[in-house]
């Protein structure tokens, strides 16, 4: 039987009765936007993530944008992020009219390396996006410290991060401001798009409100230029539903996890995923690492077992960023990465036979890719 890289259908299922209730509430009202449903979603998911405040929105690219532009981030200005990420990273800085700036990554965590951070600050940098990538948060305290030495602001990219934790605090309140996506795969997925800002400050929360809805002071009195960007009432009402079995679902993501690492801790032809000892990783995706790659993948294919590359090419080779002319070998660890890194299927319903049985077959490929040096 085949096993997918990630699987939607069941989770939904599960909640189907759940879900059509609520949706049949929302349909009998015909109310869409706003209302009571999206004001508990904001109240409950600041909550799950430490207290605070949440305003949601419309997607993950939409809150990274509404934070940089809340923070005043906007033409001239250059933001530091990481160039191995999904590119919203860096499109949201572009779109605002910032330019990005790159710092390699760590080449064990893949998140934002720390120790080169300093040394890429300039006059013209406003403002640090860390990522915390595949699941696990980067290392925030040295991220404050220098961004405050500086006066420099600072977002999460936490979109792939939902419960993660660094030092026992939740991602999403350890700086400026937090960003979520509620795409569908996400460890907190909607049944469309959907995202949130959460952050400590009720200025710039009620700030980043007023700018995803037309900069609105009052009805039709708009004191900003914003943009429309706000989560829909269905969203908000499936993405409550599944808030209240997030932490349960991240806690079978890290057993999955933990079957990964005990099968397949010996086998020579792949590196496993490691785990800082400030993190508690949510795994949103399980990747690992081979100089053989592609071959491993083919013989994945031949198994039916999913699998995918995260990210196949860094930013700063994408066609969209060739205007930065950074060439090939600007960030080494990044390029590494994305040549290296392919991901192993890693959802809450997968079963602890289906994890040994992709286990099995990935030790028995290390016997014959030996055979094969």
């Amino acid at each position: 039987m085949a096993i997918p890289l990630i699987e939607l259908k069941i989770k939904d299922q599960n909640l189907r009765s759940e879900i059509d209730a609520e949706i049949k509430k929302i349909l009998d009202n015909a109310g869409y936007i706003g209302g009571e449903q999206v004001q508990k979603f904001a109240e409950e998911f600041a909550a799950f993530c430490g207290g605070g405040h949440c305003v949601p929105v419309a997607n993950g690219t939409d809150a990274l944008i509404l934070s940089l532009k809340a923070l005043g981030i906007g033409p001239g200005d250059e933001v530091i992020t990481v160039p191995f990420t999904f590119i919203a990273t860096a499109e949201a800085i572009s779109i605002v009219g910032a330019v990005p700036k790159f710092v390699d990554i760590d080449p064990k965590s893949y998140n934002l390396d720390v120790n080169l951070l300093e040394r890429a600050i300039g006059p013209k940098t406003r403002a640090i996006i860390p990522v915390h990538l595949f699941g696990q948060p980067a290392d925030m305290d040295p991220i404050m410290t220098i961004a405050r030495k500086h006066d420099l602001k600072v977002i999460e990219d936490a979109c792939q991060a939902h419960g993660a934790e660094y030092k026992n605090k939740r991602v999403g309140l350890l700086s400026d401001a937090g960003c979520f996506s509620f795409y569908p795969t996400k460890n907190l997925g909607g049944a469309g798009d959907g995202g949130a800002v959460t952050t400590s400050s009720p200025v710039l929360a009620k700030k980043i409100e007023q700018l995803a809805n037309h900069g609105r002071a009052a009805q039709y009195f708009h004191e900003i230029i914003g943009l429309n960007s706000r989560l829909d009432r269905m969203q908000a009402a499936i993405l409550r539903l599944k808030l209240k079995r997030l932490n349960k679902f991240n806690e079978r993501r890290r057993q999955i996890a933990e079957i990964y690492f005990k099968n397949l801790r010996n086998n020579p032809s792949i590196s496993l995923p490691h785990i800082d000892s400030f993190a508690k990783h949510v795994f949103h995706l399980f990747c690992v690492e081979s100089s053989r790659r592609e071959e491993i993948m083919k013989l994945l294919k031949s198994e039916g077992i999913g699998h995918g590359v995260y990210y196949p090419l860094p930013i700063h080779l994408q066609p969209a960023y060739a205007f930065l002319n950074l060439p090939k070998g600007s960030f080494p660890m990044s390029e590494r990465a994305s040549q290296r890194i392919f991901a192993l299927p890693m959802f809450p319903e997968l079963a602890n036979d289906q994890v040994e049985r992709i286990c099995e077959v990935l030790n028995k490929m290390a016997l014959q890719l030996a055979k094969t040096k």
